[in-house]
């Protein structure tokens, strides 16, 4: 079975993300364009993810749970999960290592919390953009310790990737996957990286960012939601 993906999408919790990234108005566009799967990574916060995941599972799309994190060294990651519960428990352990610096929303934008009915019904304080202080090692053994897939985020970038910042990719992090923007060209790291899926999503802060249907996999590839998906798949879906 192969599903549209993309496993890259901000909300309007992250304060680099626009105010209409609401969990509708991400659902509606997700569909618009074909997807049948995604995931809800804000920087460094779960706090949306169950708002998206109730509404996708309303209007038939497959929504995960992730977190784009920023380590140490100061390059991206992507942790996705099986379960709200295990990403609540992911987030709970990674806010302990972040420093305490408040949000300015004038100069860095609102950190909106939402319901299922697109209603703000929170803003988080402490600014989202910054750096745990915990090495990418560590992190990646916390995520795969709760049963998570994590993996690099938009390697090809100049900036916050793994590639840009430790000119490589440690054999010591065991990445099966690896994760490309949507303006790289996924071929050529299919061919340097034969020994890991390579994942091309969106990193959407804007509706229109989402990706249409081009991004495909196999769902067994997936192997973290091969016999628990988000919830009870109907007849005919996502075939």
């Amino acid at each position: 079975m192969k599903w549209a993906y993309d496993l890259h999408i901000h909300t309007a919790a992250s304060p680099c993300a626009d105010d209409n990234m609401t969990p509708h108005n991400i659902v509606n566009m997700s569909l618009l364009k074909g997807l049948q799967l995604i995931a809800i990574t804000d920087h460094q916060t779960v706090a949306n993810c169950e708002a998206v995941m109730k509404v996708g599972k309303e209007k038939g799309l497959q929504v995960l749970a992730g977190i784009e994190i920023e380590c140490m060294e100061e390059f991206h990651l992507i942790a996705l999960f099986q379960d709200l519960q295990t990403a609540y428990v992911m987030e709970e352990w990674l806010w302990e290592s972040l420093p305490t610096i408040y949000n300015r929303p004038s100069i860095f934008g609102h950190q909106w919390k939402f319901n299922a009915q697109d209603e703000i019904v929170g803003e988080i304080s402490r600014l989202l953009l910054v750096a745990a202080r915990l090495p990418a090692y560590d992190i990646i053994q916390k995520a795969r310790s709760l049963g998570a897939l994590i993996y690099p985020a938009h390697i090809d970038r100049a900036s916050y990737s793994i590639l840009s910042n430790l000119g490589s990719i440690p054999t010591e992090y065991h990445f099966d996957f690896l994760e490309v923007s949507k303006k790289a060209n996924i071929y050529d790291y299919q061919k340097q990286y034969p020994h890991c899926t390579i994942l091309q999503s969106s990193d959407a802060h804007y509706l229109e960012d989402i990706l249409e249907k081009e991004s495909i996999i196999e769902v067994e590839k997936l192997k973290l939601w091969k016999n628990k998906i988000p919830y009870e798949k109907k007849a005919g879906e996502f075939q």
